[in-house]
């Protein structure tokens, strides 16, 4: 039997690892794709390449889309990372970021012949973005057999979201099931040039419960 093939997207963080080790548990041949958006910092693409090998994707392409040229964000621009959230969606959120990330993969599996996407999106434990909600993935899904050569000749592309209404707590259960390395992945949004982690923004403070919630001692590497 044919195995299928799937392109996954890796951003060098937890969340994006325990996806991957899903897609290759699901039975698929992964292609881990991250992008090089023109964040803040690049050791969550050093830490995504290793995660791709760890994990077993048959490759691992970093593609280049400079959103810092539009900025809009502070993990594009030179604003401010705030250390607490707040009211409505912060300033963490990258303009269009899960849109143009999945195009990417969209293209990629088509040139693959891939019919499935794999996104490590949460909706529960997560900033308030609004392209991490399931109404984002459905509507990505239905423009993808829209807008592809695939899609208009019957093939059934799929985006998978296997994380979508986790909590951080479950995401770290699954992933020390899998055998994921959580020391090894980057969630800050300011980590410095070794990866380690700020333990005030955002993605470190809801890290970092998801750890407490589990019950398991925190692996990040912390400045």
């Amino acid at each position: 039997m044919t195995q299928s093939h799937a392109v996954v997207l890796v951003s060098g963080g937890m969340d994006s690892a325990v996806t991957l080790a899903l897609a290759r548990e699901a039975g698929f041949t992964c292609h881990a794709l991250s992008v090089d958006y023109g964040q803040r910092h690049s050791a969550e693409l050093v830490a995504a390449a290793h995660t791709a090998r760890v994990l077993g994707a048959v490759q691992h392409k970093i593609v280049a889309v400079d959103l810092r040229s539009i900025g809009g964000s502070a993990l594009t621009a030179d604003i401010a990372v705030p250390e607490h959230g707040g009211a409505g969606i912060p300033v963490t959120y990258v303009p269009a970021r899960n849109t143009i990330m999945l195009a990417i993969a969209l293209g990629w599996a088509e040139v693959l012949g891939a019919a499935d996407l794999y996104c490590g999106v949460n909706a529960v434990d997560y900033s308030g973005y609004p392209d991490c909600r399931p109404e984002f993935i459905a509507a990505f899904e239905a423009l993808a057999h829209r807008a592809t050569k695939a899609g208009i000749e019957g093939t059934a592309l799929r985006v998978h979201a296997p994380l979508i209404a986790m909590g951080k707590d479950d995401i770290v259960r699954e992933g020390l099931r899998l055998g994921v390395d959580f020391a090894a992945t980057v969630s800050c949004y300011q980590a410095d040039r070794e990866g380690r982690a700020c333990g005030h923004c955002d993605a470190c403070r809801l890290r970092a419960e998801g750890f407490r919630r589990a019950g398991v001692a925190d692996p990040t590497r912390y400045a």
